[in-house]
């Protein structure tokens, strides 16, 4: 499939509808030729799948970071019209709302680095993780149910987030419409216990310093003043609760397809028409697990806050802790989007993939040891991408088959040779994360900034990480 794409830019591809039977959109990607290099052809593939479904708006997007992954590819966009369209589990994403907090500070590197192995420690024990972690909060039905409506309000009730942090997240934490009805009894059970975790996989806990700054205006007024300042990156979702409300609909939406009459080419591909029980459900239950993840992450943050407090005896105020912003990804919202010139409302899934909105923080995370960054949105992603961008480097190989290539001890061990201190609940969570496990990041980067998709603000490296 690789070999009908045709180059429409520098950092842009594209197959027309022409390109397989039944295609009724356009799959764009936006690579330069390393990314494009490193891309399956089965995603490309995928990415055409997507193009076959009813309702699909023109185009359904991979960016830099796809790669091959359950029904439509990691690292992809597929919109849907809003009245004629479907709506899937599966194209939203396992982990639904897995995201960033990118916390800046007022320290330097140089008053960190003396500090560093004590701060990773104090980390580890403050934040529970690893795979089916409990927290240390302890919430009853009612309680839990709270915050799946209320996302970062209840967290800024509880003094676990501030107004100013609430104010700096996407959606400002919250998604109107999350219905706890539709969210079945077991996931509620995998939930209840697991707020205020990190889980385990590609998730992340990193305190960075910033290393160069492209865009010096935006940077500053988004908190950033100079090179060597640390910043704290937080990574993790809903989850257990996510993933079985997305499991939970998928089920659902596999007998919908025969209900409704839904030809698909590839089973992962379950939906359910936009305006259906099946289709509407979901969309409520998603959005109790998307404020559950902001409320996670926003618990977090305060622990990260007391962490730092701990370690270096100071405030966490004094220290300038602010949220620059907190971002999504997996995730399904109804948007407003310019198409063939005139306005639409479209049920836009980003599975793997990050807003990019105009004038707003982008922030994109690298393979563990390498270089992350933050970014800002532009109006050349609301025409090209429905206003999205990349979230990660994307894989280049599965956790399996990195797990038999790596061994965990010497990757903790070439992080240190590069003062990079890290912390794990196992080597094969090392292991499965190998940076060589991914594409590069900077090419990556390059692709979303040449494509004019998001524009680079500040890159950021490791010096230390904790890892579920």
């Amino acid at each position: 499939m690789k070999e009908k794409l045709k180059r429409i830019g520098d950092f842009e591809w594209e197959l027309d509808e022409n390109s397989r039977e039944r295609m009724k959109a356009k799959a764009r990607i936006i690579a330069n030729d390393a990314v494009m290099e490193a891309i399956e052809d089965d995603a490309v593939q995928q990415l055409t799948n997507v193009a076959t479904l009813p309702g699909v708006v023109s185009p359904v997007v991979g960016l830099p970071d796809m790669h091959w992954g359950y029904g439509l590819p990691m690292g992809a966009v597929g919109a849907f019209d809003s009245e004629h369209g479907i709506i899937s589990a599966g194209l939203c994403g396992f982990d639904i709302n897995c995201g960033i907090n990118l916390i800046k500070t007022d320290l330097t590197s140089d008053e960190v680095k003396p500090k560093l192995k004590e701060l990773v420690a104090e980390l580890f024990r403050n934040i529970p993780a690893g795979v089916g972690a409990k927290g240390k909060l302890k919430l009853s039905e009612d309680e839990l149910k709270d915050v799946l409506v209320r996302g970062v309000d209840w967290a800024v009730e509880k003094d676990y987030a501030t107004k100013e942090d609430k104010e700096r997240t996407e959606e400002k934490g919250r998604m109107e419409g999350a219905d706890p009805s539709k969210v079945s009894a077991l996931a509620m059970k995998r939930g209840g216990p697991q707020l205020g975790t990190l889980g385990a996989g590609n998730h992340f806990l990193e305190i960075q310093e910033v290393s160069n700054i492209p865009d010096r205006e935006t940077a500053k007024r988004w908190g950033i003043n100079e090179e060597k300042q640390v910043m704290i990156m937080l990574h993790c979702g809903s989850r257990g609760l996510g993933h079985q409300v997305a499991s939970d609909y998928l089920r659902i939406q596999e007998q919908a397809v025969k209900k409704y009459n839904i030809w698909l080419p590839d089973r992962q591909l379950a939906c359910a028409p936009v305006n259906s029980p099946e289709g509407q459900d979901f969309f409520a239950a998603m959005k109790c697990a998307v404020n559950y993840a902001f409320a996670n992450r926003a618990v977090m943050t305060k622990w990260v806050r007391e962490s730092f407090e701990n370690v270096f005896k100071r405030e966490w105020e004094e220290m300038g802790m602010k949220t620059v912003y907190a971002i999504a990804h997996n995730i399904v919202k109804l948007e407003e989007h310019k198409v063939n010139g005139e306005k639409r409302m479209v049920y836009v899934h980003r599975k793997g993939a990050t807003r990019s909105f105009p004038d707003t923080p982008v922030i994109i995370a690298g393979s563990m040891g390498t270089a992350s960054y933050l970014l800002k949105g532009t109006e050349t992603a609301m025409e090209k991408t429905f206003g999205s961008s990349a979230h990660g480097a994307g894989r280049v190989m599965s956790r399996h088959a990195a797990i038999k290539k790596f061994r965990g001890t010497e990757i903790a061990s070439g992080l240190e040779k590069r003062g990079i201190v890290s912390k794990s609940t196992h080597p094969k969570v090392m292991a499965e994360e190998a940076p060589e496990a991914y594409k590069d990041v900077e090419a990556v980067v390059d692709s979303v900034h040449g494509a004019g998709v998001s524009l680079k603000v500040a890159r950021m490296v490791p010096l230390g990480v904790m890892k579920g």
